[in-house]
């Protein structure tokens, strides 16, 4: 058995942890059976954001005539498109992996591990132990119990990425964020799209005002269905029929080439073993962490995805530099600053969000008001012919900002002003008295600040 100062199970996030540690004289192994860099990298943010901007340019295209422009069409090199975005990320991944070769204090395991007792790891023929271990294994997407789906051969998010025949007709099963920004990239580009949604709303986690104004949007993109219960996935003549019954209880059915399943993501935990390590987990399988990251087992800690707090790689970067502080710092640890918390969403329209949402306030009992502004009340935004675009912000009768939610163009950059804001402290004055450029995007935010007051 080998003993190492730290063990770090997974290499997203998790690498930055084990590297710090490696540079400060620890001795390290990373149990990662590959590829290096994460979900991030290899099957999430990175290359669906890669996609999305070929997306992006294409729709853009597909809008130009009603700015007066008009298009001959274009042509799409899909099998192209998806080699090179695949080609960057496998070679930045390869990159992380002759990086973690170099290093003297640092030993790859590039294997799944399980522990096999509370500080023992089994890796493939060998047993490691560390008095401090690290787990950040995330997640994989969630297989739903549907009658017929382990016949069929559905893609994941995972494999939608890598997908080098596009399909004529995809249906996707799942309305969430994942679901939303593969119907934009697929659909865009030519295919089409049918999205089987159980919630009757897509993004259902948002702020309704704006979900519902989604639901609407890509109602006139796409085939959407919400409030469904899918029933039966089958396979006739290498066609996909997915059975369902719809809002009033009517059986229908849908046909498509290729089905993908985007609803939810679920914990590694299961696959480590955690039992046998005695780490207690939620009801939802996730890792059970205090304000420290620290696991009921003392020396293990846990972050990231697995741990269920957030489900971002900025969220996970947050952590992990405090995880970094808190290893080396044990005496005297500090909590994880999650204040002020974004997100975003890079379908079309984008959506962002931070802080509470309208119905979160009103569940709490807490007074507050708000402020809006439309995007076509602006000069960029007229500018932009944009027809969709809300600016949100929700505040209490101080003037303190209790939450921003944006749908429209740019709204994963416009909400940075408004995290600035309730990061530091400042209330909606802040905003609505600053200078923004005229007739820069950003007015929709001072605006939407501005009518708190009015």
């Amino acid at each position: 058995m080998k003993q190492y100062d730290l063990i770090v199970i997974g290499a997203g996030s998790g690498l930055d942890v084990a590297t710090n540690a490696a540079n400060n004289g620890w001795k390290v192994a990373i149990v990662e059976k590959g590829p290096m860099g994460g979900t991030c990298l290899n099957r999430g943010c990175i290359p669906s954001k890669m996609l999305i901007h070929c997306a992006d340019v294409a729709y853009g295209i597909d809008q130009a005539k009603k700015f007066g422009i008009e298009t001959k069409g274009y042509k799409v090199d899909w099998e192209g498109i998806i080699n090179r975005v695949n080609g960057v990320v496998d070679s930045d991944s390869d990159a992380i992996l002759k990086y973690i070769e170099s290093m003297d204090n640092l030993d790859l395991y590039n294997e799944e591990g399980k522990f096999i007792d509370k500080k023992i790891i089994q890796v493939g023929n060998y047993s490691i132990t560390s008095p401090r271990i690290v787990i950040a294994a995330g997640t994989r997407p969630a297989i739903p119990d549907i009658d017929g789906i382990n016949n069929i051969n559905f893609m994941t998010s995972k494999e939608a990425l890598r997908q080098t025949n596009q399909p004529k007709h995809l249906v996707i099963l799942g309305g969430g964020y994942i679901s939303c920004e593969l119907a934009h990239f697929y659909g865009s580009l030519g295919t089409e799209i049918t999205i089987l949604q159980r919630n009757i709303l897509l993004v259902p986690g948002e702020d309704y005002e704006l979900a519902k104004k989604y639901t609407d949007i890509y109602k006139q993109r796409f085939n959407v269905y919400v409030g469904i219960t899918t029933e039966l996935i089958e396979k006739e003549n290498n066609i996909i029929v997915v059975h369902y019954k719809d809002q009033t209880g009517k059986k229908r059915k849908v046909t498509a080439d290729q089905l993908l399943v985007a609803t939810g993501r679920v914990s590694n935990s299961d696959i480590l073993n955690t039992a046998e390590a005695g780490i207690e987990l939620n009801e939802k399988g996730y890792i059970e962490t205090d304000e420290f990251m620290r696991t009921n087992v003392d020396g293990i800690w846990a972050f990231g995805d697995i741990a269920g707090k957030y489900f971002f790689k900025h969220s996970a970067n947050q952590e992990s530099i405090y995880l970094n502080y808190n290893l080396f710092n044990d005496k005297h640890p500090a909590p994880v600053d999650y204040s002020a918390m974004p997100h975003a969403i890079f379908g079309s329209p984008q959506i962002a969000g931070v802080g509470q949402t309208e119905e979160e306030l009103n569940k709490l009992g807490i007074d507050f008001k708000v402020g809006r502004c439309v995007f076509r009340d602006t000069g960029m935004g007229d500018a932009l012919l944009d027809d969709h675009g809300l600016v949100k912000v929700l505040a209490d009768h101080e003037g303190t900002i209790l939450g921003c939610h944006i749908i429209g163009p740019e709204a994963s950059t416009l909400i940075h002003e408004p995290i600035l804001a309730m990061k530091a402290g400042l209330k909606v004055d802040a905003i609505s008295y600053m200078i923004h450029v005229h007739p820069a995007l950003s007015e929709v935010i001072e605006r939407a600040f501005a009518d708190i007051g009015n």
